[in-house]
């Protein structure tokens, strides 16, 4: 069974005020499954979040996300009962047959979804919300060999770009986005879009585009920060080199010597700057000579 998660639990922060949020990324009533029932919903959300998926068997046989989640939600229930090294055991074979290592402490709520999956590795105090995506790649670690709370917290329907690292005892927002190869190691807001190294929020909600499922998809429409901080120096060095052209036409305008042309030689030069020879003055007459 998948129990609600509580945030509060286990990161000591009160819980958002839904009244300020964005409307969840889904309508689905969130009531205590039971473990058919959990099953399903895992399957189905699939159809969601990948338009390649067919049916519930081709799901169940070929995805390995889904292979990975449901030997945790075992590996999880023998780590809350005290089985840990059978749980363990369970989360290292499903390493194995899937290439993603979720640790069987890790606690992750309804409908979650690993697209490829391959190289997904998610740390033992890591908390997930429901509706989160994440694709192949995705690290979520600590940065501290502390036994407390050392890895972050991924609240309901943030979605993790394929590469990005997520490190550190961190809350990303609501329904936020982490762009692809990004690397966060601070608290994200809610509906908000990081990109970079290290990540930088860019994006917020009134800019997106959001599915009728309340799922942002379009992680890969992800601004450039440095690409713009670039063009905009460009148009800086632009407007410069038009205010250095008046100013030298105005300089001109005021030269007389420019305005009318003359070609007199000023302080022993030419107009084009080079030294003017001067003639030999005259010598007087030698008496001698007659």
């Amino acid at each position: 069974m998948v129990d609600p998660i509580n945030y509060s639990e286990v990161t000591g922060e009160q819980q958002p005020d839904k009244s300020l949020s964005v409307p969840a990324p889904s309508t689905k009533q969130e009531t205590r499954l039971n473990w058919w029932q959990g099953f399903l919903e895992d399957i189905d959300c699939v159809f969601e979040r990948d338009p390649a998926a067919r049916n519930r068997l081709e799901v169940v046989l070929t995805y390995p996300g889904f292979h990975a989640l449901l030997s945790h939600r075992i590996a999880h229930w023998l780590w809350q009962h005290r089985c840990k090294l059978f749980a363990r055991y369970l989360s290292a074979f499903a390493r194995w047959l899937t290439l993603i290592e979720i640790h069987p402490g890790a606690r992750i709520g309804r409908r979650f979804f690993i697209d490829h999956g391959a190289g997904v590795v998610i740390g033992e105090t890591t908390l997930i919300g429901n509706d989160v995506t994440l694709y192949h790649g995705v690290t979520l670690g600590g940065t501290s060999w502390d036994k407390g709370k050392r890895h972050p917290t991924l609240r309901d329907g943030v979605v993790i770009g394929a590469g990005a690292k997520v490190l550190g005892p961190i809350s990303i927002g609501k329904g936020a986005r982490v762009g692809a190869n990004s690397v966060v190691v601070k608290d994200v807001p809610e509906e908000m879009s990081v990109v970079g190294i290290p990540g930088r929020v860019v994006l917020p909600i009134h800019c997106r585009r959001i599915t009728e499922h309340g799922i942002d998809l379009d992680h890969h429409l992800m601004p450039d920060p440095v690409g713009k901080a670039i063009s905009s120096l460009i148009d800086r060095i632009d407007g410069l080199e038009r205010e250095i052209k008046q100013l030298k036409g105005e300089e001109s305008g005021k030269n007389p010597s420019a305005s009318n042309g003359s070609s007199q030689p000023v302080n022993g030069r030419n107009p084009d700057g080079d030294l003017q020879a001067s003639a030999p003055p005259e010598s007087a007459p030698n008496p001698n000579c007659r």
